[in-house]
This record gives structure tokens, C-alpha cells and sequence, in this order.
């Protein structure tokens, strides 16, 4: 039996399942979490595309992005305004509230998927974790290949963890995977479904065509600035994403560019005492910066090695 095998007509159903509030405290996640620890890491930029684009490649939240979202015209602004509230539901002192005003961005976030005329709704549960999913693969694939080897156990309660992370949005978790296990089975099966979506394609296009050239910089010196920029986008960029995403993407791969993002990967792994000596403002973004001052401890020292 998959453990995804109700997707495809749940995911038509189109309608949020919300969770209504309960006077129970919520629970959150602290400081003794792997989720702290790791998510709100800087070196989590290099993953940038892998979130963003997995998410996008599943069609209904392509259309739903390409329907109500102004990415087109405003790429960063766009980011800066979904990342903060994501952000502050993992490391503020009031997770709840900031889930739900995640869940409630999304609320009227609904439309028709051309390719079948069926509906979609952002809160649809099915829909909605698949974009929390993404978050979680962000996680555990950023630490494991950029920071350190995770172990079994690691990835397990990274994922135990996410769970109460998506609890705090208030939305139905009927298409969460019960264990670490049924999730690795489920975000296979989520790769198998990718499909070029206009919006990825779109999203994507600075890695095929190359970085657009500033316009206060001159095309003569772009020419030679761009050159090292765009090989590292097309090694260490394309390099996290997963194959099913560039082949839908039409995105360049060979054997000697996956030499090269593996001897990357493996330095930047190899430096990680050195991030770890790092003022602790440089290493993590603002809000977990913050959560981790505001409470008085460092990170630094934890979770260095593979645990059991």
C-alpha cells in the first residue's frame, strides 16, 4: 500500500481543513531541538532554490502561485515577506500565532488546475504539507550535505520535530507520513509527480539564460564578474536539486559537474568547526539569532558530531 496512494483525489477535493483553536497550550519547539538548531543556519542560502522550486514543481502550487502570487514582478520582495512568518513560527516565543497567520495568508489561495479543470484550495491538507514538506526536506538535505552527516536517528527526530512545527499552522495533518520512513517513501513519490509548471520554469530561467546583468553595472565588466557566479550556480545551485526537478526544469547535468558539487559539498562540511567559531549573529539569520540571544544560550557548541 503507498503511503501516498489517496493524493491524487484528495488533493482535488479542494477545501481547507482548518484545525480550530483549543484554550490547551501549544506546543513549540526550543532549544534542545534539531530543527533550532539546524533550520535557521545561514549556510540554509544554499538550499534556496531547492525549496522554493520543489514546492512549485507539483502543479497544483504552481498554478496557485502563478494564480495569486506576484513573483513574476517581485521575486525578492515575495520572499522576504513568506520567509519572516515561517520563520518566527519555528523560533518565536508565539509559534501559534504565527503559524496561523501562515495558514491565514492562504485562505482565499484557490483556482482551477488547467490541465484537468479540477479546483484547488492553498489548504487543502494534502496541498498544504506538501509545501511544509519542502521545508522539512530543507532541513534535514542542507545539514546533511552542507553542514554534517546526519544519522538515522537524527533524521528521525528532525522529523518527529516537524510535526510539531506543522502543528502550529492549524491545518488538518491527513496527509502527514506517521514516521521518518513513510516520509522518505512519500517525498519519493512527490518527485515522481513533478511537472514542468510555468511557474518553475519561469523561477528557473536565470540558471539556463544566466544572471541577469544589474543595470548600473557595464555589459563589458558583467561579462567577466557573471562568468564565475553563473558556473557557481549551474555547479553548486543546480547541485541540491533533486534530478526529477532538472529534468522538468531543463537544467543542465553531467557526471564531472556532480564531481565537483560533491568535492563542494564535502569542503564545506570539512569547515564546519570554522563556521562553528563564527560570531554567532554571522552564522544564523535574524530571527534565530534573536530566540537563541533572548533565551541565553549559545548553539555552537551543539549537536557537533553524528549523534547515535
Amino acid at each position: 500500500m503507498s503511503v501516498n496512494q489517496d493524493f491524487d483525489a484528495s488533493i482535488r477535493e479542494a477545501e481547507p481543513m482548518i484545525v480550530e483553536d483549543t484554550p490547551v497550550a501549544s506546543p513549540r519547539l526550543g532549544a534542545d531541538s534539531l530543527i533550532w538548531k539546524f533550520y535557521g543556519d545561514s549556510r540554509g542560502i544554499l538550499g534556496f532554490q531547492r525549496l522554493a522550486g520543489t514546492e512549485n514543481c507539483i502543479e497544483q502550487l504552481g498554478q496557485a502561485v502563478l494564480d495569486h502570487s506576484i513573483i513574476f514582478d517581485d521575486f525578492l520582495g515575495r520572499a522576504r515577506r513568506t520567509g519572516p512568518p515561517v520563520m518566527k513560527t519555528v523560533y518565536s516565543t508565539e509559534p501559534q500565532k504565527w503559524g496561523r497567520t501562515v495558514r491565514d495568508f492562504h485562505r482565499d489561495i484557490k483556482g482551477i488546475t488547467p490541465s484537468d479543470g479540477s479546483r484547488y484550495h492553498a489548504l487543502n491538507p494534502e496541498l498544504f504539507y506538501w509545501a511544509h514538506a519542502t521545508f522539512v526536506d530543507q532541513v534535514l538535505y542542507i545539514t546533511d550535505t552542507f553542514i554534517r552527516r546526519l544519522s538515522y536517528a537524527e533524521k528521525v527526530q528532525i522529523f518527529e520535530e516537524s510535526k510539531v512545527w506543522y502543528s502550529l499552522y492549524g491545518v488538518s495533518d491527513r496527509g502527514q507520513p506517521q514516521t521518518y520512513d513513510e516520509f522518505c517513501a512519500y517525498w519519493d513519490d512527490m518527485l515522481a509527480r513533478f511537472v514542468p509548471h510555468k511557474t518553475i520554469v519561469y523561477a528557473t530561467g536565470y540558471i539556463r539564460q544566466g544572471l541577469p546583468r544589474p543595470k548600473k553595472i557595464p555589459a563589458p565588466v558583467w561579462a567577466v564578474l557573471s562568468r564565475p557566479l553563473n558556473a557557481f550556480i549551474r555547479t553548486v545551485v543546480v547541485g541540491t536539486l533533486p534530478p526529477q526537478m532538472r529534468e522538468v526544469c531543463g537544467l543542465e547535468w553531467n557526471a564531472k559537474r556532480e564531481r565537483n558539487f560533491q568535492r563542494f559539498a564535502r569542503g564545506m562540511r570539512g569547515l564546519n568547526p570554522v563556521f562553528n567559531r563564527l560570531p554567532l549573529k554571522w552564522l544564523y539569520v535574524p530571527w534565530a539569532y534573536d530566540a537563541w540571544t533572548a533565551i541565553g544560550v549559545d548553539p555552537r557548541p551543539l549537536h557537533n558530531k553524528q549523534g547515535a
